[in-house]
């Protein structure tokens, strides 16, 4: 049996899912339900997850899946009452209805390169036919884009963590100051911040324990910069 919050929380995440198509935010959930932080909807979604009625989706952001209601759930006595709960979910659900004029709720798949390590190039990462799902509206409809996951401490921090998964978009050309992922000396491929420095350019890490590296513009081909990150907790 649910408790009263594991019950609200479910049936939140349903109504959202088939009005949006997407699951609601962190901070959607806690408004909704009145809690004060987050860490109850943590607690509240494992016990959903242990007991077989949702599905946390790996690679992707905001990603639940609803495997199961409860029986008779408009009939069951803890359905919560307009003042407890309907109040707040009918609130964002009509604001919701109201944008999806404007919002593409829709995903699309890249292309999931295993990790930045060293190669010969790009293509040469550890590159499996796996493919993630990402929201569409977090990349553009014109350019081409591919994902990468990450290894290693030396953006931390810029706030991509050790096995985030960062979205990166093909170019060969980076605004200064931009993330990139480059390839240095055609051996190496790494993901740093670009700093142009006279004739030279410098790549660096965002973590105090490693050196910036300059290096002649000809050493360095930028294949792509960053434009999104997707975390699983």
């Amino acid at each position: 049996m649910l408790t009263q919050k594991q019950y609200e929380l479910l049936t939140f995440i349903d109504r959202r899912l088939k009005y949006a198509g997407v699951s609601p935010s962190f901070d959607e959930m806690k408004d909704a339900l009145r809690l004060k932080s987050k860490s109850g909807i943590h607690r509240l979604l494992t016990g959903l997850e242990e007991r077989g009625f949702i599905r946390r989706l790996p690679h992707r952001a905001r990603a639940l899946e609803v495997l199961r209601l409860p029986e008779n759930l408009e009939e069951s006595p803890m359905a919560p009452t307009p003042t407890a709960f309907a109040s707040p979910l009918s609130n964002v659900c009509s604001t919701l209805q109201g944008a999806r004029v404007a919002v593409d709720v829709g995903a699309v798949q890249l292309p999931l390169y295993c990790g930045i390590t060293t190669g010969t190039s790009l293509e040469t990462l550890r590159e499996t036919s796996t493919l993630v799902e990402v929201p569409a509206g977090m990349i553009g409809r014109d350019d081409e884009y591919y994902a990468l996951t990450v290894e290693g401490d030396s953006m931390v921090e810029a706030g991509i963590l050790e096995g985030d998964t960062v979205l990166i978009r093909r170019c060969e050309i980076a605004e200064n100051g931009a993330i990139v992922v480059s390839l240095v000396d055609g051996t190496e491929v790494t993901l740093k911040r670009l700093r142009r420095k006279g004739a030279s350019i410098a790549l660096e890490p965002a973590n105090g324990k490693y050196e910036t590296r300059i290096f002649c513009p000809d050493r360095v081909k930028v294949q792509g910069v960053l434009v999104g990150l997707l975390r699983t907790y």
